[in-house]
């Protein structure tokens, strides 16, 4: 079954997404959609699209899209991701799936209701790379692990909709959810989180982080690490750190390096991600996106009934239980028991 996917926005990742799209096994871009019909028409010419609406409301009453992507603001995820569920779609929604835990049962209790299935799009989880840091932690490469240091910073000037808290933005909510789910898969559940935060002079509304660092106590001792900036050089940084050596992933969100780092005796292995080509990775260059076309093609494959989704329910609450509580804590200034 070939899965037809509709996009939700006309924004910039979108554009990533129909690339994806077009590249991925089992599926196919339908429609596009946007809140102008002439700038949807424009959109839709340049990524590919046969169809394009000039509402969201008109993309999701079309019965011949199976699957909805849905890179909105993050303030809308929630509102628009059960909308397109309860119109009988499949979601794939951009990170954060939402800022609120509720928020997040609320969604996957529509999905129930409706008989489909939301993905919250954490594009990296499903690389081979990702996959292979995992193997190494099981096979106990680097011993016990005790530390997870996660980093992720952009320079985003004043006036970017990454700094406007009112759609969701701000360092934490933009760019802590890379971290924050890197914590949560190589260390499990918090069981505290203590952060701080710079407020964001040039941001708009209320407590605005332009930065931010958090501490998270995981379970068996260990301890994760996050910083996130907005208007720092770009930086892309996981290290994870055992009793007995360390993994270190240069690029660990886009995932284009081709390579991890197993350092253990001051002496460092660096691993090929897909030594057999099994996932057709592309060479290692700046504007590699298999990230998003393994993301689509394992939708794809969830929502056409091939495979289980590899992250769920559980997985999506639990993530935006820890980001709430990072965020609450940098705003009071006060540790915050999960």
């Amino acid at each position: 079954m070939t899965v037809r996917w509709g996009l939700l926005s006309t924004s910039g990742i979108g554009r990533v997404a129909a690339r994806a799209i077009a590249a991925a096994d089992g599926a196919e871009l339908a429609a596009v959609a946007g809140r102008d019909a002439d700038r949807a028409a424009a959109y839709a010419a340049e990524v590919g699209s046969p169809v394009a609406y000039g509402s969201y409301e008109e993309l999701l009453a079309d019965g011949g899209i199976d699957a909805v992507y849905v890179p909105l603001p993050i303030t809308l995820h929630g509102e628009w991701t059960i909308r397109a569920l309860e119109a009988g779609k499949h979601v794939l929604c951009e990170k954060p799936l939402t800022l609120d835990p509720d928020e997040a049962t609320a969604v996957f209790d529509a999905a129930e209701r409706a008989g489909r299935l939301a993905i919250e799009g954490f594009m990296w989880r499903l690389h081979p790379q990702t996959r292979l840091v995992r193997r190494l932690l099981a096979e106990g490469s680097i011993g016990e692990l005790a530390l997870v240091r996660a980093a992720l910073s952009v320079s985003a000037p004043a006036g970017d909709i990454r700094r406007t808290t009112d759609l969701g933005g701000g360092a934490l909510a933009d760019l802590g959810g890379f971290c924050v789910s890197a914590v949560r898969l190589f260390g499990g559940e918090p069981s505290t989180v203590r952060a701080v935060r710079v407020a964001d002079p040039a941001g708009t509304g209320a407590g605005h982080d332009l930065r931010a660092s958090a501490v998270l106590e995981l379970q068996d001792g260990v301890v994760g690490l996050i910083d996130v900036g907005l208007d720092l050089e770009r930086r892309d940084q996981l290290e994870l750190v055992g009793t007995e050596g360390r993994i270190v992933v240069d690029d660990p969100w886009l995932c284009r390096s081709g390579a991890v780092d197993l350092i253990r005796a001051e002496r460092s292995e660096r691993l090929p991600v897909d030594p057999d080509g099994a996932y057709r990775l592309t060479p290692p260059r700046p504007d590699n996106e298999d990230a998003y076309r393994l993301e689509f093609e394992a939708a794809s494959a969830a929502f056409g009934g091939r495979a289980a989704p590899a992250f769920g329910r559980d997985d999506a609450i639990a993530q935006a239980r820890a980001l709430e509580a990072a965020r609450r804590s940098a705003a009071t200034g006060v540790t915050v028991v999960l």
